[in-house]
């Protein structure tokens, strides 16, 4: 058994024995009452309206009625959509919330395809990076007893690859080989540098968030979220992996 998989099975077993201490659990609340004012500074800001409209998309339908009623305030208030849309999608990523695809869609239909797609690249891997850093301080607990298996696949998979780690991270984030949500948990579990994670994260983003950013934009014409994906795109980003992760390949040659 090689170290690394030493360390991880004597952390696992620490973990069971030593639970998050205060301090830690005191930290995340920290975090979530930190967005929470962000939040609460941005309705504060906004003229007095009904807003029972506002809550996280759960559907195609509900994120047309979102979207339908953002529209004006977007024109008007531009800096505050800004800011609260970039605060609920960091908040999103940072706590694993699903529906993120639902506001990159969102993005799309309020700003355009370009400003759309430098807003969820921007939020996305922000959102990503704190919960990069979250999971540094109190992770470990959480990844061992969800994802035990693939952390062990991990851990292998990163060991093997430390020379060329930015390709294989920039493979993972352009394929759905692993969950995005799982990476951004695991990575500094398995010791993966800060600098090869935000480049990866931003760089490997951008053709699934320019796809669904632009299909936002004909949001009336989506049937279901599995239209924006079809077999094409998806051979697409596998193409874009394979392409990515070849000098990991060579390197073994």
């Amino acid at each position: 058994m090689e170290k690394s998989d030493e360390r991880l099975v004597c952390e696992e077993k620490s973990i069971s024995k030593y639970p998050l201490t205060m301090w830690e659990v005191s930290a995340a609340f920290g975090v979530v009452f930190a967005y929470g004012l962000g939040l609460l500074g941005v309705y504060l800001t906004m003229p007095s309206s009904d807003y029972s409209f506002l809550k996280l998309p759960r559907t195609l339908d509900d994120l047309q009625i979102l979207r339908d009623h953002l529209e004006s305030y977007t024109s008007d208030y531009t800096l505050q959509v800004l800011v609260g849309y970039s605060v609920v999608y960091i908040f999103m990523q940072t706590f694993m919330i699903p529906g993120t695809v639902f506001m990159s869609l969102l993005a799309g239909a309020l700003f355009g395809v370009f400003r759309g797609l430098a807003l969820v690249l921007f939020t996305a891997t922000a959102g990503a990076s704190s919960c990069f850093f979250l999971s540094k301080l109190i992770g470990r607990p959480l990844v061992f007893s969800l994802w035990p298996d693939k952390l062990t696949f991990f851990q292998a998979q990163v060991a093997k690859r430390r020379q060329n780690l930015l390709n294989y991270m920039l493979f993972l984030r352009v394929t759905p080989t692993l969950p995005n949500t799982f990476i951004n948990v695991a990575s500094p579990i398995v010791d993966i540098p800060y600098h090869i994670f935000f480049l990866a994260t931003f760089i490997g983003l951008i053709p699934a968030a320019f796809v669904t950013v632009r299909a936002g934009i004909a949001l009336g014409e989506l049937r279901s979220i599995g239209d924006l994906y079809d077999f094409q795109s998806i051979a697409t980003l596998f193409l874009i992996g394979i392409v990515s992760v070849t000098p990991t390949l060579m390197s073994k040659n």
